[in-house]
């Protein structure tokens, strides 16, 4: 395990509770009518640093405890006030379907309701999709590795290409990731792995394409990876390759924890994103990232450093670098901290790396984060 690197644990969580959203559609409105008759708590505001953004803002699913469908419901009640976007990432969920379910009933029991629910906000919908594992780039999926297959045998890659599909067809979003930080793997994972990703995410677009002509197409790369950090020297070496091994990219999405390497959020450089694409006539995404709210021991007896007010720099900062590149859409991927201590024993212990991204904590208490994030979603979007 490289258990230095900053990865996706989001999407894994949601593989491990399997989460029903059914019914979610249709109890959500009494429920969210219920719920801001009663609302917990509200944040001071102050007037935004600027008048317009042009990235829509958003969340996806996340709640500190997934055994309490309440909280769930809760969080998400929050949160959709202060977004115009939502985003589902989630590893294939290879253990249900090597069990044999369909990819979907898989779909319907776990996606279809929650969709509805952001479509009935009118919110834009990303879904980005992990071929691989995300909380250990070194390793294929856990559901995999268990029991002997890989990202790299044709069988598997069919089993992605077809719950891809599935996802696109039932779901419909507007943009749809076919991997997920795809420099990190590459460096990480073992040869066969990441060609194994490359062989499937190249050909699931032709079928993508055949039912969908419409969805923007993309794949993550990790910015702190791009930026030599991380495993580097600290020179930026770029992303190149990625271009040339996903040409199907038309739109970039963006993974990045910098406070594994950086000390203070304003010492980010102003086009930490935009250089990525620099010279391409191309939009960026925040897929995934944040700041830490809380220090902990990191990955080789690190000690990294994290407070609230540090987080709130972050976000702060976040829209600079957003605001000079050709931005899209930030996701802010986890609304609240994660409960470590309701955490199921199979998850990678790498997760409590990830556990104080939140604007609220495991209380639903606010950070002084969402003050800044709620300051900037304020601002007028304009798109083009």
């Amino acid at each position: 395990m490289l258990a230095r690197l900053p990865i996706t644990p989001f999407g894994n969580i949601n593989c491990f509770v399997r989460i029903s959203f059914k019914s979610l559609a249709k109890a959500f409105s009494s429920f969210l009518l219920l719920f801001q008759l009663c609302f917990l708590w509200s944040c001071k505001e102050e007037a935004p640093v600027a008048a317009t953004r042009t990235y829509r803002m958003g969340f996806q699913n996340s709640a500190p405890r997934y055994d309490d469908f309440n909280l769930v419901l809760q969080t998400i009640a929050l949160w959709s006030t202060r977004a115009d976007a939502a985003m589902i990432t989630t590893e294939v969920p290879w253990d249900s379907l090597l069990a044999g379910k369909t990819p979907q009933q898989y779909v319907k029991n776990n996606y279809v309701g929650l969709v509805e629910y952001y479509r009935s906000k009118k919110f834009k919908l990303w879904i980005y999709i992990d071929p691989q594992n995300g909380l250990n780039r070194t390793s294929d999926a856990n559901a995999l590795a268990a029991v002997g297959k890989s990202i790299a045998q044709p069988e598997m890659q069919k089993l992605y290409r077809r719950f891809v599909v599935v996802m696109d067809s039932m779901l419909r979003p507007d943009h749809l990731g076919l991997a997920l930080e795809t420099n990190l793997i590459r460096i990480a994972a073992s040869s066969s792995i990441y060609n194994g990703v490359k062989k499937a995410a190249n050909d699931a677009v032709a079928d993508v394409r055949a039912i969908d002509p419409t969805v923007k197409l993309s794949v993550s790369v990790q910015a702190d990876v791009a930026w030599g950090k991380l495993l580097g020297n600290g020179t930026y070496v770029g992303i190149q390759q990625d271009f040339v091994d996903f040409p199907f990219i038309e739109e970039l999405g963006i993974s990045s924890y910098p406070y594994f390497d950086f000390s203070n959020p304003d010492e980010i450089p102003i086009n930490y994103y935009a250089r990525l694409v620099e010279g391409k006539a191309m939009s960026l995404m925040i897929t995934e990232g944040g700041w830490t709210s809380a220090s902990f021991e990191g990955p080789n007896q690190k000690l990294i450093s994290g407070s609230v007010e540090a987080q709130q720099k972050y976000i702060a900062r976040q829209s600079q670098l957003l605001d000079a590149a050709p931005s899209l859409a930030w996701f802010q991927l986890p609304f609240t901290d994660i409960d470590l201590t309701k955490i199921p024993t199979n998850v990678d212990p790498s997760i409590r790396y990830f556990a104080y991204l939140g604007l609220v904590d495991i209380n639903l208490q606010p950070k002084p984060s969402l003050t800044a994030w709620d300051n900037i979603f304020q601002r007028k979007l304009v798109q083009k």
